[in-house]
């Protein structure tokens, strides 16, 4: 069954990084990156998609924002294999946007201890910083999710403060911080 896409717009440019390709997400990747968001037991610390719908919804809210900010999440395919095994990067999330630059992202649960989150996010810093030259960027984790925070800390985030409303820990990276690194 394929969603009906709407309004599907382009996204940011392609990126690889040492054994990731990080491109704009496809219609085609809705089905796919469903069968990650939908597996309710990997996504219990995020938002989990009730239906493909859902999936294709939330792609393309995350795409329309590339307009307006220069940057959005990417598809990301595991070069080794072509395999498509999650989604993430740079973003605003579309429904809070008041939060500001953020990081996002979420990998098939059969990849997961890898190190691919940490690459996505790595490089997700750097395009803020390098080339967007963002002053700081954030990202959300609930304080169970160890192997989400673990990846934030290794690539840089410290811990601000906890959330009440998100039920999440703040974290935050500054250009100065992580280019002195």
């Amino acid at each position: 069954m394929r969603a009906r896409l709407v309004n599907w717009m382009p996204g940011p440019p392609t990126r690889r990084t040492s054994r990731l390709l990080l491109r704009a997400p496809e219609p085609a990747d809705a089905e796919v990156l469903f069968a990650i968001q939908g597996d309710a037991e990997a996504m219990k610390h995020t938002f989990c998609a009730p239906s493909l719908e859902a999936t294709a919804a939330h792609l393309e809210s995350y795409a329309a924002r590339y307009a307006e900010d220069g940057f959005a999440p990417w598809t990301a395919v595991l070069t080794a294999e072509d395999l498509l095994v999650g989604w993430g990067g740079l973003n605003k999330d579309p429904n809070a946007p008041e939060w500001g630059v953020e990081v996002a992202y979420y990998i098939d649960r059969a990849y997961w201890g890898r190190g691919l989150a940490t690459e996505l996010v790595r490089e997700s810093l750097t395009l803020a910083f390098a080339d967007l030259g963002l002053d700081q960027v954030g990202a959300f984790a609930k304080p169970e999710n160890a192997a989400s925070v673990r990846v934030l800390v290794k690539a840089g985030f410290e811990r601000v403060r906890f959330v009440s409303e998100l039920e999440r820990d703040e974290f935050r990276v500054s250009a100065e911080n992580w280019l002195s690194r």
